[in-house]
């Protein structure tokens, strides 16, 4: 059968590609080697929320007498039946997406996809028979997995990945987390939280590299509160397996470490899967492991589109989704207008959480702005105090001479599900004044970002 539209994976990106197109009128075909959903759904961003809110909740029971709730008998996580709920969450989810193909008439074609010259897809299923179908636009969306250094290959049992670090078979008296980016952040607060002794590694100055300096020094000192060896300007030089314990040598600016841990998680980032999908046969240009598109994700060669973690930008599932919807509407012949890249919020689900979009205060002096700050910490906020989460605060950034909220940079309780207002305000190019004569209702966590806004003009109530 022919399709107007073949998709290469089900991920946020290729998911959400498939059912806008089907919305418009096409008729599509999804190519998926596993489950549907892709790696956000059942191996990432969804199953990972569901052992970080285990994880929560044990917190919470643990610390009941701070609420004046006393509970009776031990209280311990049951590892299994941890990873258990995580693993059905994500199943439910990844049927949810099944759901939807078939309200949306998108058919799956299960198996491994590969792009032939003149819009075909070549797919190969699990007994090896290939089937090539022809259509009118491919759409590649095949995603990451982890990265491998070259002195720490990842064996699955000792030197483990984030799939891994999802489904261990018990839970490990002892890890070694490398790379204190958001995934390695979030199973060392998830590990460290249920009583695994944690040691994070990162080669940086300051974990959580990306985000503002404040942000990433708030995390180190809730880490660290929360019993959590953190080591930073710190580089693992080898991992001896041998024994039944890994020695992991670490280079810090104290010198040489060795320490000893039952497992080694590393997150040093991601890979793209462009590898075998038939980028070289057509001729599609790629670069540093990224494929080459345009602003509507086209490729050099006609009829071929590409997009999510395999082309350049954040590699975020909410940014894949986007795309995908960008991409699709160009191919109906819509009027789009590019992605704006600078306004895409991004979330660390740790203990503080992490919620930060557009410029870093060191972002915005080097690139020479004249800059007005305003910070506000939980420890002034009444919701923040009634709930128990007074680690953190909103750190807002506007042009001194235009307005223009160039970023904010948030770490406390639930601040991913506080981030969204930024994000709007920038796109309607809000000004401080509009964010200051827009109310904020009392209590709430979100009172935070109007009292930063004050802040940063001196008008500030609370502080």
């Amino acid at each position: 059968m022919n399709y107007d539209i073949i998709i290469l994976g089900s991920g946020p990106g290729g998911y959400v590609a498939a059912i806008r197109a089907s919305q418009l009128g096409f008729t599509v075909a999804v190519v998926e080697k596993a489950e549907t959903g892709g790696i956000c759904l059942n191996w990432g961003c969804i199953p990972t929320k569901a052992l970080l809110k285990s994880a929560h909740v044990y917190h919470y029971a643990k610390h009941a007498t701070d609420y004046g709730i006393n509970i009776q008998g031990e209280i311990t996580a049951d590892f299994d039946a941890i990873v258990k709920r995580s693993r059905s969450v994500a199943d439910g989810m990844s049927k949810g997406i099944q759901f939807l193909f078939k309200k949306n008439n998108i058919t799956v074609i299960q198996g491994f996809g590969k792009v032939l010259s003149g819009k075909k897809v070549e797919v190969t299923d699990a007994e090896g028979t290939k089937t090539v179908y022809e259509t009118k636009h491919i759409v590649l969306a095949t995603g990451a997995r982890s990265r491998e250094l070259p002195h720490l290959k990842i064996d699955g049992k000792k030197i483990i990945g984030y799939r891994e670090a999802m489904t261990l078979p018990k839970q490990p008296q002892s890890l070694v987390v490398i790379g204190s980016g958001a995934i390695g952040s979030e199973f060392a607060h998830f590990y460290n939280t249920i009583g695994t002794k944690v040691t994070l590694i990162e080669m940086l100055p300051a974990i959580v590299p990306i985000e503002d300096e404040d942000v990433s020094k708030q995390l180190e000192r809730s880490f660290k509160k929360n019993g959590m060896k953190v080591l930073t300007s710190s580089t693992v030089e080898n991992v001896d397996t041998t024994g039944d314990l890994c020695k992991v040598t670490v280079k810090t600016q104290k010198g040489e470490e060795i320490i000893e841990a039952e497992i080694v998680l590393s997150a040093v980032g991601i890979a793209t899967n462009i590898e075998g999908i038939g980028l070289e046969e057509t001729g599609i240009i790629t670069e540093k492991d990224k494929v080459i598109v345009d602003d509507f994700y086209r490729t050099n060669v006609e009829g071929y589109y590409a997009i999510g973690d395999i082309v350049k930008g954040p590699a975020l599932a909410h940014v894949a989704s986007r795309e995908g919807i960008i991409c699709i509407e160009k191919i109906a012949g819509k009027h789009v207008e590019p992605m704006n890249y600078g306004n895409i919020p991004g979330c660390t689900y740790t203990t503080p959480e992490i919620a930060s979009v557009g410029y870093t205060e060191k972002a915005a002096v080097d690139a020479g702005l004249e800059i007005k700050v305003g910070k506000f910490p939980f420890t002034a906020s009444g919701k923040a105090s009634a709930a128990g989460a007074r680690d953190g605060f909103v750190k807002v950034i506007f042009d001194a001479k235009t307005g223009e909220w160039l970023g904010a940079h948030f770490i406390g309780e639930n601040v991913t599900e506080m981030i969204a207002e930024v994000v709007v305000a920038r796109t309607l190019e809000t000004t401080a004044h509009e964010i200051l004569m827009s109310v904020h209702p009392h209590p709430t966590m979100s009172e935070a970002v109007m009292e930063a806004v004050a802040a940063a003009y001196g008008e500030v109530i609370h502080l």
